[in-house]
C-alpha cells in the first residue's frame, strides 16, 4: 500500500505541519495579523500553496490548529486522579500552557495587541477559547458539565485573559509576574464561584466508583443517638450550629476579554 505522504504532494505530515505553524508565527511577528497571507506562509514554511489549501482553508484554520496543538501538549501526561485541590490542578495547567505557547511569545504577543484593537475581531474569535479551556478544566478533573460546567468555562476563560495580559509584559525567567496575577485572577474566580455556588465541581475528590458510600445511619453518635445533637438542644459535637459571621465577599470586575482564536476569517469567507 502506497504511503499517502508520497502518493499527494498536498497531503501535510506532523513535521510540516509544525512548520507551518511556526511560519505563521513568524509573519504574524513581523507584519502582525492583518499582514498574514497564505503566500507569506508557503515561503516561510516551505510547504506549497496547494497542500496549504487542502488542510488550511483560512488563516484562522491556522489559529485552530495551533490552538488543538497547544491543548494537546498542555494534557500530555496529564494523569487521573491528580491530588490537591481544583484551584492548584488549574494553575499547574495554565501554566504549562504559558510553556507551550514560549517558542512562538512574539508572534502572539503581537497578535495579541492586534485584537486590543479591533474588539469586534476578538469578540468573533471567543468559540476556540471557550474550546481550549474546557479542555483546561477537563485536565483539572473539574465537571464541565451542564450549565454550571458552561459558566466554569466562561470563568476559566476570563482567568485565562487576565492572566495572559501579564504574560504579555512578562519578561522575566521564572515568569513570577505571570504567576502572580494567576494567583489574583484565580482568587476572584473563586470569589465568583462561591458566590453562584459553583464550587462544586472537583471531579477529583469524588470517591471511586468501587467504593460504597458512607451511611449516616450506620452507628449512632460515641455518646449516645441524642447526645450532642440537635435533638437534645445542641449541635454535634458540641460546636455552635450558626456559622461563623464575617465580612462578605463580592466579585471583583473584570476586564472586558480580549479573546484570541475562532475558525471564522471575515478576510477569506467561511
Amino acid at each position: 500500500m502506497t504511503d499517502k505522504t508520497d502518493a499527494d504532494p498536498a497531503f501535510l505530515d506532523a513535521s510540516a505541519g509544525t512548520a507551518v505553524l511556526d511560519a505563521l508565527w513568524r509573519v504574524v511577528a513581523e507584519r502582525g495579523w492583518h499582514g498574514v497571507t497564505f503566500r507569506l506562509i508557503a515561503e516561510e514554511s516551505g510547504q506549497p500553496l496547494d497542500a496549504l489549501r487542502t488542510r488550511y482553508p483560512t488563516p484562522h484554520a491556522l489559529l485552530a490548529a495551533h490552538a488543538r496543538a497547544v491543548d494537546a501538549a498542555v494534557l500530555t501526561g496529564t494523569m487521573a486522579n491528580q491530588g490537591g485541590t481544583a484551584r492548584d490542578r488549574i494553575f499547574d495547567l495554565l501554566m504549562r500552557r504559558f510553556d507551550a505557547l514560549a517558542p512562538h511569545r512574539e508572534g502572539i504577543v503581537r497578535f495579541q495587541r492586534d485584537l486590543r484593537q479591533h474588539p469586534m475581531l476578538a469578540l468573533s474569535l471567543s468559540p476556540m477559547l471557550m474550546a481550549s479551556m474546557a479542555w483546561m478544566l477537563e485536565g483539572a478533573e473539574v465537571d464541565t458539565s451542564g450549565l454550571k460546567g458552561a459558566m466554569r468555562v466562561q470563568g476559566l476563560a476570563g482567568v485565562w485573559i487576565a492572566a495572559s495580559r501579564a504574560w504579555a509584559d512578562d519578561t522575566t525567567v521564572d515568569l513570577g509576574p505571570t504567576m502572580a496575577a494567576l494567583d489574583r485572577a484565580l482568587d476572584r474566580a473563586e470569589q465568583v464561584a462561591r458566590t453562584l455556588r459553583l464550587d462544586d465541581g472537583d471531579l477529583g475528590t469524588a470517591p471511586a466508583m468501587d467504593e460504597p458510600l458512607a451511611d449516616p445511619f450506620d452507628a449512632p453518635p460515641e455518646d449516645g443517638p441524642l447526645s450532642g445533637g440537635p435533638l437534645a438542644g445542641g449541635p454535634a459535637g458540641g460546636a455552635s450550629a450558626v456559622p461563623p459571621s464575617g465580612p462578605s465577599s463580592s466579585p471583583s470586575e473584570t476586564e472586558p476579554p480580549i479573546i484570541p482564536i475562532n475558525p471564522v476569517d471575515p478576510k477569506h469567507g467561511q
